[in-house]
Parts: C-alpha cells; sequence; structure tokens
C-alpha cells in the first residue's frame, strides 16, 4: 500500500548551491578564511525547523533572537526562558498564522515585541546596494543578523513566499547563504545575492506590499523586568484604543482642576478587565525544580523586579494615585485595584498563571482548582542569610496535578509575626503587583501628548512634571519606556498598519 505525504525535495540547482556540496563547501571555507562567515556560528547553534507548515517567520524570528541572546522574560518549558514559536503572538494569532502564515510587517513587530532592535526595509525602500551592505555587515560579526522575506519562485523552488536567515556572504562570487528554516524540504544553499534580492522585489499578494529584508539586533536596553502588555486577553484591542485614542479627547473636552480629576477621568471608563492588558512578569517554576533554595540568578532577577517596585512607589504620581485610590471618588469598578485581597484568593491567582505559564497555556481557561496555597522562606545558595519568600500551591488543572512556585520579590510579603520554613501562612500579608503599583506605571507609560489637551496651563505642567520618564531613575526608565513602545506596537495592530509602517516606535 502506497503511503501519502512528500520526502523532501530536489534543491534546484542551478540557481542554488547545496551547503553540504563540495562546491558549496568550498564557498563555505573561502568565506570563513575572508573572515565574512562570523554570524553563522551563532545562528547554526539555534538552527531550527519550522514546525508547521507556515510558521516559516516565526521559526527564523525564534532562532535569530535565541542567536541573539534576547531573554524573553517568560518561561518556555520548566524552567527555561527560551524563545519558541508558540510564544511569538503579540501581533497575530497563532491559528491564523497557521492557516494563513504571516507577513512581513508582523514580523517585524514580532521581533520588536520581543525586544529587539530591527531595521526593516522593503526593495521599494531600499537599493540591491545598500541590501549588500546590510549582509556584509551581518556576515562580519554575530551582534546583527539578516532576515530575508522572499518568493522561491525565483530560485526554480517549489512554494511561494518564505522567511530565512541569511547565514554567511562569499564576497568573491557576491553569493550568500540561505539557512532555510522548512529543513523538511530544502537544505541550506547558497544563491547569488542579486538573484535573492530579485526574489525579494515581489509582491505579497495579501498586503499588496513588496517583500524586503530586516536587521534584528540586541536591544541597548533589556525588555520589562516586572511588567509587560498582554494582548492575549480579547478585550486588549478596546484597551489600548482608550488609552490611546479615547483618554487624551476626554482630557480635552472636561474642565480639570487637580491631578485627582486628572486620574479620576482616566480611570473613570477604564474597562474593568484592564488588568489583563498590564500584568506582571512573574517568576515561575515547578517545585521539584527548584529544590529548598534560591539560585543567585533568580536572586539577582528578584532583587530587579523589588528595586522596580519601590522605584514606583517612589515617583509623585504614585502618591496621587493611592490617595485616589482610597478616596470617595474612586469608582466600584476600580475596587479591585486595592492591595486588601485576602492571601487564598491571590496565591490561587498568582498560582494558577504559574501553572499555566509552565504548560505553555498563558491565558487558557483551562485552571479549575488552586489547593493548598502557602508561603514558605527558602535560602539562597550562597552566604547570605536572609531568606525569600516563595508562594507554593498545587493546581488542579483537569485530570493534571501541578505544584508550582512563585518567587516573590520581598516588598510584595509583609511579616507580621515572622515565617518559619513551614508551609503555613501564619501572619503573612501578600500583595499582589498590581492595584496602585500597575496603575502608576500603566499612566506613566501613556505617550506624552496623551496630556496635551489640560487646559489649565498650571495643571499641564504639574502633570508633564509627574509623568515625564526622564525624570525616572534608570531603572524605572527603563521599564516604562519598554511598556510604552509596546503601547505603541500593540496601537499599530489596532489600526491594522504593521505592513503599512515599518519604523520602530520613537519615544
Amino acid at each position: 500500500m502506497a503511503m501519502a505525504g512528500l520526502y523532501r525535495r530536489v534543491l534546484p540547482s542551478p540557481p542554488a548551491i547545496d551547503f553540504a556540496s563540495n562546491e558549496g563547501k568550498k564557498l563555505f571555507i573561502d568565506a570563513i578564511q575572508a573572515g565574512t562567515m562570523e554570524g553563522f556560528y551563532k545562528l547554526i547553534s539555534y538552527f531550527q525547523t519550522q514546525s508547521e507548515p507556515a510558521y516559516c517567520g516565526l521559526a527564523t524570528l525564534s532562532m535569530v533572537l535565541n542567536a541573539l541572546a534576547i531573554d524573553p522574560r517568560r518561561k518556555w518549558k520548566g524552567p527555561w526562558r527560551w524563545f519558541d514559536e508558540s510564544m511569538l503572538d503579540c501581533c497575530e494569532p497563532l491559528e491564523k498564522v497557521k492557516a494563513e502564515g504571516i507577513s512581513f510587517g508582523k514580523v517585524v513587530c514580532l521581533a520588536q515585541c520581543a525586544g529587539a532592535e530591527v531595521q526593516a526595509f522593503r526593495t521599494s525602500q531600499t537599493t540591491v546596494d545598500q541590501f549588500r551592505q546590510f549582509v556584509k555587515k551581518c556576515s562580519v560579526s554575530d551582534g546583527s543578523h539578516v532576515v530575508s522575506s522572499y518568493h522561491r519562485a525565483t530560485f526554480k523552488q517549489t512554494g511561494t513566499g518564505h522567511f530565512s536567515p541569511i547565514g554567511g556572504y562569499h564576497a568573491g562570487s557576491d553569493m550568500v547563504l540561505i539557512l532555510d528554516v522548512a529543513r523538511f524540504k530544502y537544505p541550506p544553499h547558497w544563491v547569488p545575492l542579486t538573484l535573492l534580492w530579485e526574489a525579494m522585489d515581489t509582491t505579497d499578494e495579501k498586503t499588496g506590499q513588496q517583500r524586503g529584508f530586516m536587521m534584528i539586533s540586541r536591544p541597548r536596553r533589556d525588555p520589562g523586568l516586572l511588567y509587560t502588555l498582554s494582548c492575549r486577553n480579547e478585550s486588549w484591542n478596546g484597551i489600548a484604543k482608550y488609552l490611546a485614542d479615547d483618554v487624551p479627547l476626554l482630557l480635552k473636552f472636561e474642565d480639570v482642576k487637580d491631578i485627582k480629576k486628572v486620574i479620576g477621568i482616566v480611570c473613570a471608563s477604564l474597562p474593568s478587565d484592564f488588568e489583563k492588558f498590564i500584568q506582571w512578569v512573574a517568576e515561575v517554576r515547578r517545585a521539584e525544580d527548584g529544590g529548598t533554595s534560591i539560585s543567585q540568578e533568580e536572586k539577582g532577577r528578584l532583587a530587579a523586579k523589588d528595586e522596580v517596585l519601590k522605584q514606583v512607589q517612589e515617583t509623585g504620581l504614585y502618591k496621587h494615585i493611592l490617595d485616589f485610590l482610597s478616596s470617595s471618588a474612586c469608582c466600584r469598578r476600580l475596587s479591585s485595584l486595592t492591595d486588601d485581597d485576602n492571601f487564598h484568593k491571590v496565591a490561587a491567582s498568582i498560582c494558577c498563571q504559574g501553572a499555566e505559564i509552565l504548560a505553555g497555556k498563558t491565558g487558557s481557561a483551562g485552571c479549575s482548582c488552586c489547593q493548598e496555597t502557602c508561603v514558605k522562606c527558602l535560602k539562597t545558595d550562597d552566604n547570605d542569610n536572609k531568606p525569600v519568600a516563595v508562594l507554593s500551591a498545587t493546581v488542579l488543572s483537569g485530570q493534571n496535578e501541578e505544584k508550582v512556585d512563585v518567587l516573590v520579590p520581598p516588598s510584595l510579603v509583609k511579616l507580621g509575626c515572622g515565617v518559619s520554613n513551614g508551609t503555613g501562612s501564619g501572619c503573612i500579608k501578600l500583595q499582589k503587583p498590581a492595584g496602585s503599583n500597575i496603575l502608576t506605571a500603566l499612566l506613566l507609560a501613556l505617550p506624552p501628548e496623551t496630556w496635551s489637551g489640560i487646559k489649565n496651563e498650571e495643571l499641564l505642567r504639574e502633570t508633564h512634571g509627574l509623568v515625564c520618564t526622564e525624570n525616572l531613575p534608570p531603572l524605572l526608565q527603563e521599564e516604562i519606556l519598554h511598556l510604552r513602545r509596546q503601547l505603541y506596537l500593540l496601537k499599530k495592530c489596532q489600526e491594522n498598519k504593521v505592513d503599512e509602517d515599518l519604523s520602530a516606535p520613537s519615544i
């Protein structure tokens, strides 16, 4: 009985030259000797095969992000933070990518959302000579990589639009090495740079735009330590529009006299589930992975998170928000922003989210029950005698049981009567990193022009002084600018402009 399906394709040669052929090996050795394969080593270390036929853009991007050693600040599986195709969903739902593929502009957007620096060009915006300069630049160092979006037909290959990274350059023959992520179909291969340009200089029928290339580099600033914006909840579209478009109009048409009124206007129509839009980046691990101690790396990240929280609470805006939330002017819809939630409720919520992260089901509704929530103190694996608080729970999801640890920044745990190394919650009060902290971070992240509609000039100056990022400590400034970049990118997604505007956020 015949077995249906395809086993690889024969690489059309010419125009391509198989990387593993004698001619391909000679090109490789020549390029190494010429010093134009420096980017190859990092890329080949993280080379992967796309897991779905339409995931070439996602596989290419996760490969490049890992090669650049960009920390995703979230877990992939087990204790590991790692970029995987399944994590690249902030600009397009994975199911849609699986069915239809992804556009050039949305891959650019994904790279920016991941915290990378991106220079992107369609062929209509640049020249083949400029493209060659970018390829040469990336071939002599491993700090940046070029990703190409091209049409396979130009190389006489089957298929249509495709993404792959460029792994090296041979100056003598003016050829580039394509590390094709569809390894089930074609092996890595050399092609003439000018022919790759022709393959990029084609039109994507879905967007009506030319294809092109992007150079992806490590960010000068690390992505957010404590907060991140999420588009996994269905309401993100409306929240992004409210913050970017509606708030400036409300401030323009309302007669505001003081800061409390400004905050009140922003909060009055704030969607009740906005906390699903701005989320805490938690330190989560399976209980069996962590043992009875905290590593130096974990301790360092906790200290950084704690410092960000402290810096948020030291801002002038935080004090005004705290005053507003404790006043009668605060509406009932914001009652969830107070820090008075009981221990079990907060612990259950955080541990359920942690279990979802570890299971790769972030944003799902599968977590049904959280049992045995407690706080325990663990020692670090150095000589520091100061213990670290760990929130532990047993989470039930369907038939599965998961024991989860969430490492808690010290400022979120108040010890009333002291805590032993046991498992009881005792006199502990656990504060979730939401409420006044999250609202402060969100308002600081709004674009400066948000407040320009305030008519009272003295109040406008006071507001600008409170939200000005230049006045913030460096660590908090980086955190807020990261959120602002995310908001800018999500607004572009919401307006469906990612394929029209490839530029990075200017903040």
